[in-house]
């Protein structure tokens, strides 16, 4: 593998986790706190192991990694 390769072998053990994970960090990014005490509790009520909880961080982890877009400048304001 290169310097800068992105490509990893670490799967998650838990893909549903680690999908959770990654609808958390979506909320927290748009600010949707509903959303996030809902999968808060989830997460809480669970019981989820050490397996799920690395699951969701890895999930989380990943769409951190992705940079958020800027949104284009809109150059008619002001007409």
């Amino acid at each position: 593998m290169g310097l800068f390769s992105r490509k990893s072998n670490d799967t998650p053990a838990n893909p549903q986790m680690t999908e959770l994970g990654r609808e958390y960090a979506i909320a927290r990014r748009h600010g949707d706190r509903k959303t996030m005490g809902r999968i808060t509790r989830q997460l809480g009520t669970s019981g989820a192991s050490e397996n799920d909880r690395n699951s969701f961080e890895q999930g989380r982890d990943a769409y951190d990694a992705i940079p958020p877009i800027k949104p284009t400048r809109n150059r008619r304001k002001g007409r």
